[in-house]
């Protein structure tokens, strides 16, 4: 009973209010989000650019009245926190539009609001209990372990895309020398064989 209290007391710590999601914006292509939002609420916004072109995007921000609270042109990955000023539907809008040809992959993190106790009891002035105080440590190892996992996620991603698309030009450079080697070597064949070719001579009739 007490290890099924604490499974759940474990579970009620994980909740997060927030979107994190990776998505493909398309050359020419906008992409927007959208959260309703208190006032008075504090929000953060972190993205990354993970594959495609110059590895860049436009990012910008508006409130429930269409004001710009935050943008950015041609950004690889940055942050943005604000406080809500009023209560509405925020727009997060990422733009491929200077893009003619590349499409990106795109990492976005929104997160919202106050993270929430682990028991109700514990925004008091009260001591913890050793298994409270151990679950509190606990919870705190996992967010950083949580953070630190996206971020290597993140690099894996960024790197693999990196490789594969090295690999597919060193490919293609190997496939056009490999092509030009065999031109070159029949171009040369057939300069060596004319060469030795036998030229028959007019013949001259005699009387």
């Amino acid at each position: 009973m007490i290890r099924l209290g604490f499974i759940g007391f474990l579970l009620h710590a994980f909740v997060v209010f927030g979107t994190e999601l990776t998505f493909e914006l398309p050359d020419n292509d906008k992409q927007c989000f959208y959260e309703e939002l208190d006032q008075d609420v504090k929000f953060d916004l972190d993205f990354q650019v993970i594959s495609g072109g110059n590895y860049d995007v436009d990012c910008f921000v508006t409130d429930p009245q269409n004001n710009v609270l935050y943008n950015e042109r041609k950004k690889q990955y940055d942050s943005f926190s604000h406080t809500t000023a009023m209560k509405g539907v925020y727009k997060v809008c990422f733009s491929n539009e200077f893009s003619t040809f590349t499409h990106k992959i795109v990492y976005m993190d929104f997160r919202h609001g106050e993270e929430q106790p682990l028991q109700e009891n514990m925004s008091r002035s009260t001591a913890l209990t050793q298994l409270e105080s151990s679950s509190v440590a606990i919870h705190e190892v996992l967010k950083v372990v949580a953070e630190s996992q996206t971020r290597y996620r993140l690099r894996e991603a960024h790197d693999r895309t990196k490789a594969e698309h090295l690999l597919e030009r060193v490919t293609y450079w190997s496939i056009g020398e490999t092509v030009l080697l065999f031109v070159i070597g029949f171009g040369q064949v057939m300069l060596l064989k004319s060469f030795f070719s036998e030229r028959k001579g007019s013949v001259v009739a005699t009387t």
